[in-house]
């Protein structure tokens, strides 16, 4: 594969607490790569092309197996999520990040290509 991984940028006008927010509650796992620049580590990911009249949109989704849970944990930890509304795709909802951005949360409905093989990273791998 050329491909071995892909890289997400999430922009916030308060990345410090994005970047703590993903650390201490979502808990994962982070490299500094200088000046406490931390990158984060995610969980397995699928990536879907949808037909749109433009180009250059994308979103951000976090997934879950279990929403309803998923979402008490974060309230939990002092996290608004927004109403849970339903799609022929999942049932979702807007997470509220410290930084005053959000990110999408869903349960899907359909089948996820997840575990379905894993790129290397390095060609020795």
């Amino acid at each position: 594969m050329l491909i071995a991984g892909a890289h997400v940028i999430v922009y916030s006008k308060d990345a410090e607490n994005d970047r703590v927010f993903s650390r201490d509650v979502l808990q994962y796992p982070a490299v500094d790569a200088g000046h406490g620049w931390l990158i984060f580590a995610l969980p397995p990911a699928e990536t879907a092309f949808h037909p749109s009249e433009k180009n250059d949109m994308h979103e951000l989704y976090f997934m879950c197996d279990n929403l309803k849970s998923t979402v008490e944990s974060l309230k939990g930890n002092q996290v608004n999520c927004g109403p849970v509304t339903e799609a022929l795709w999942g049932s979702l909802t807007p997470i509220c990040l410290p930084g005053g951005g959000t990110i999408g949360l869903y349960q899907p409905k359909h089948p996820t290509a997840i575990g379905r093989g894993v790129l290397p990273m390095h060609k020795d791998e």
